[in-house]
């Protein structure tokens, strides 16, 4: 099955803290990620674990329970996809670190980004939830433990007395609490091995990581997710990683969720083009250097941001990725495949739209989105701002104002009215499609963010029309009379 693909291990990212599927849409789509070439899933739980006790404030409105946990672990059995859970136990602490009773293990008080590293307390929280997540997943063979974008490390009080010791540095900081961090899953978890992203460690020097003993407890991950990564640069980032004693190293690349954090539509392209650079990467170091690749698919940039592409949307790019990772590349007869299994005619790769209806799970939603992405704002400003009967005679002067020509009433009510119902009926369909996938939740945030605006903005046109046609004595003339007809 692996074709000439250099990654031993393929897993497809779950991004869980915005818009997680249904456990019944997972059982629609994990047969799929096996059949492209996935043998894994790393899943961000973040809010979605259904954490017991003091950690019960943690989950979301829509948790999974912890049936559903064994559902998803069965699925994955099922379709020859490892599981490696991922819990964020330093950086991206948001979703811990904004409740009021957890507030006090801040780095920095005001931002919920990152762990104190100084506190006993705060080893034991993530002690805690990751000893609630590994009770779930037994025999896993590796946990992530997350450990990117520590923002603000250092920039606490504790951190700054600390630092002022000599010898002290924000690497040996970091260094110290993944260290701690790794040492516990060990202690309590012989057989799993942690795993960590690699950006918080890229920058310090050898000696330092080496006598850390760091290198010993954890595998890093190296993440990029540009469509021009530096091959060389990676190269020897990894024989530094080497060097300092790390046994196992692996990749990680994108999908979708990393050229926007509002973007609605995967650029397959880019992620194709962050693939075949990793290939190169692989090829550049010595066999097996990689343990596998994470095909990353971010639904949040954090726990605060808006939503990017929903998983449904990103699923051409995922077969795309997935494919050129297994065979070495994409050329017509991989194209060909990834069409045979995503149900498509025709894809493309450089724009937005392919032709024809797909059948994969979830296509219904890609084409649905597709005509929001592409034509909803388009089609509504075009008509507000510059259709010649709004611009000319229902300008924002005249709605303040509440006044109109009678006669532009029938040119530009008709057409608002047809545009709000073509729209209404297609956000109606839509909505329907999402509700299948997706919890309420989420149904209402993307719908909020991406459909609403613009029908919002046809009802105010209407309804200021309405009032400015309303009964009562003729209105003033906004101005002279230019002597041409409307």
């Amino acid at each position: 099955m692996s074709g000439s693909s250099p990654f031993k291990m393929r897993l497809v990212h779950l991004d869980l803290k915005g818009a997680p599927p249904k456990v019944s849409y997972l059982a629609e789509v994990f047969p799929l990620f096996h059949a492209l070439g996935a043998n894994g899933l790393l899943i961000e739980y973040e809010d979605m674990f259904p954490y017991e006790g003091h950690l019960r404030l943690l989950r979301a409105q829509h948790a999974y329970s912890p049936s559903e946990i064994k559902e998803i672990l069965h699925l994955a059995t099922l379709n020859e996809l490892e599981v490696v859970p991922l819990v964020q136990t330093f950086g991206h602490m948001e979703f811990v670190l904004k409740h009021e009773a957890l507030a006090h293990l801040r780095e920095v008080a005001f931002f919920p980004n990152t762990l104190n590293p100084h506190e006993a307390e705060s080893l034991a929280l993530v002690g805690a939830m990751i000893d609630q997540v590994m009770e779930l997943h037994p025999g896993a063979r590796w946990l992530h433990v997350g450990c990117d974008e520590v923002y603000y490390l250092g920039e606490g009080e504790a951190s700054r007395q600390w630092l002022q010791q000599e010898q002290n540095t924000k690497a040996r900081l970091c260094l110290s609490h993944v260290k701690a961090v790794a040492s516990y899953v060990l202690a309590r978890h012989p057989a799993t091995k942690p795993l960590v992203w690699d950006d918080m460690l890229r920058d310090i020097p050898e000696d330092q990581l080496s006598a850390s003993g760091v290198p010993q407890l954890v595998e890093p991950m190296l993440w990029d997710y540009t469509a021009d990564l530096d091959v060389h640069g990676k190269a020897l980032l990894m024989e530094k990683y080497r060097k300092c004693g790390f046994q196992q190293l692996w990749a990680a690349s994108a999908f979708k969720g990393a050229t926007g954090v509002s973007q609605a539509l995967t650029p397959i392209e880019h992620h194709l083009r962050n693939q075949m650079q990793w290939l190169q990467v692989a090829a550049h170091g010595p066999a097996d250097t990689l343990q596998g690749i994470v095909l990353t698919g971010w639904q949040r940039y954090d726990h605060f941001s808006v939503l990017c592409e929903l998983l449904p949307v990103g699923i051409p790019s995922l077969a795309v990725c997935l494919q050129s990772l297994l065979q070495g590349g994409f050329a017509e007869d991989v194209k060909a495949r990834v069409e045979n299994f995503l149900g498509i005619p025709s894809l493309e790769i450089t724009g937005f739209t392919s032709e024809g209806a797909a059948s994969f799970p979830g296509s219904d939603i890609l084409a649905l989105v597709t005509q929001v992405g592409l034509h909803l704002r388009s089609s509504v400003d075009e008509m507000l701002h510059r259709d010649r009967y709004v611009t000319g005679w229902f300008s924002s002067y005249h709605r303040r104002r509440k006044f109109v020509h009678p006669v532009m009433i029938q040119h530009i009510q008709p057409q608002a009215l047809s545009l709000l119902a073509r729209w209404s009926a297609l956000a109606g369909e839509l909505e329907a499609a999402l509700r299948r996938v997706f919890y309420p939740d989420a149904v209402e945030e993307w719908l909020e963010e991406n459909v609403q605006p613009s029908l919002q903005q046809l009802q105010q046109l209407l309804q200021d029309l309405g009032e400015a046609a309303g009964p009562g004595p003729p209105l003033a003339s906004p101005g002279p009379d230019t002597g041409q007809d409307p």
